[in-house]
């Protein structure tokens, strides 16, 4: 049992030091110019430690029998940061196994969070639950439903859909780590952060539909 307590000191020391530092590295990548060396080292470097925060935030609930709605930030802000970067990648709503299958991993984890809820007690805010809840279900339906969107439409929107997921992977580390370290000041300590991010995103969307539009009407002077 001792042992057992030092391997959980240890896993939480490994996920605080992981998710510190990805609150760190992402601030970076968000502010470093998109597309350049920086952006695409901290982009990275961010989903290196996010995959860190993941498994010790599962490893925390699965054998150590923490409060389980750490599975649902964990998995929200896990697959938000997944699903950012292979957008990113791919470039294209064509159905790869392996996002098909990852979306439907996070569905099971909530579903199984939402069979459990009545056991597992309202220790958070009931707005930070149904909210968190709520946006991993909208994220899920609307990535399933993607592969619906013509090939033609979509080839406007990945860049959007990369911006929105990548900053609330961030956003959501954040919610997580100032509703703990202020619990006193919860609900506000965790959804003015959300909502923050979401500004931000917002902001950053804007600022590439209209350097898109720049682009298109210079090419349009130009011929």
């Amino acid at each position: 049992m001792e042992s057992l307590s030092v391997i959980h000191k240890i896993n939480i020391a490994v996920h605080i030091a992981a998710g510190s530092s990805a609150l760190v590295i992402g601030l970076i990548a968000i502010i470093a110019s998109k597309g350049k060396k920086l952006h695409r080292l901290t982009g990275r470097l961010f989903l290196v430690l996010m995959t860190i925060v993941i498994i010790t935030g599962l490893i925390g609930v699965f054998v150590f029998g923490r409060n389980t709605f750490l599975l649902v930030i964990t998995v929200l802000s896990g697959y938000q940061a997944f699903s950012g970067y292979r957008i990113i990648k791919a470039r294209s709503n064509s159905p790869q196994f392996i996002d098909i299958s990852v979306c439907l991993l996070a569905l099971i984890s909530v579903s199984y969070f939402l069979y459990y809820f009545k056991s597992i007690g309202m220790i958070w805010s009931p707005v930070i639950i149904y909210s968190t809840v709520g946006w991993l279900f909208l994220m899920i339906v609307y990535d399933l439903g993607r592969y619906f969107i013509p090939t033609k439409i979509y080839g406007n929107l990945w860049i959007y859909e990369h911006i929105l997921k990548m900053v609330s992977a961030f956003t959501g580390l954040v919610s997580a780590f100032s509703g703990t370290v202020f619990p006193q000041y919860q609900p506000y300590s965790q959804f003015i952060p959300s909502i923050l991010g979401t500004l931000a995103a917002i902001c950053f969307m804007i600022a590439v539909s209209n350097r898109k539009k720049y682009i298109n009407i210079n090419l349009k002077t130009i011929g």
